[in-house]
């Protein structure tokens, strides 16, 4: 998960953000919404390309307030957006699922990333967007 911190340095706060990779090599990042549009619109940037999976998970963060209930009213902590299964083999699997949730009324985003996504990749799409960027391994 990605946690922001503020930090002071010469006289302005800068944004930290820690990406984690959990043992089975899956990113995370927890940013705000808005910051969650600005970030895959970056790694698309970067990549190249937009794929179906990152389409979807800017969809249900647009869409935050219906797809929140919707999480809610099924019990559902994620949602994942659906996949084809040459999707995984051609690697162009970059969202693996997505949390939303609001925290003292600020509308959240976990998105796991795929674990073919490089670390390096979502590190410099978070630099390009004014983050210091600091990446946690759990393992």
């Amino acid at each position: 998960m990605v946690h922001i911190q503020r930090d002071a340095l010469e006289g302005y706060a800068m944004p930290r953000i820690i990406v984690e990779v959990d043992m089975a090599k899956y990113k995370s990042v927890d940013v705000s919404s808005d910051e969650a549009l600005r970030l895959l619109e970056k790694i698309a940037e970067i990549m190249g390309r937009l794929t179906a999976d990152m389409q979807e998970t800017m969809r249900y963060i647009r869409n935050f307030d219906e797809f929140y209930d919707y999480m809610r009213k099924k019990f559902k902590d994620y949602i994942a957006p659906p996949h084809r299964p040459d999707d995984y083999i051609k690697g162009n699997a970059v969202i693996d699922k997505v949390k939303l949730y609001k925290k003292d009324d600020e509308k959240r985003v976990v998105i796991i990333f795929d674990r073919r996504v490089s670390v390096e990749t979502i590190a410099e799409a978070l630099r390009e967007l004014g983050y210091d960027v600091e990446i946690k391994k759990a393992f």
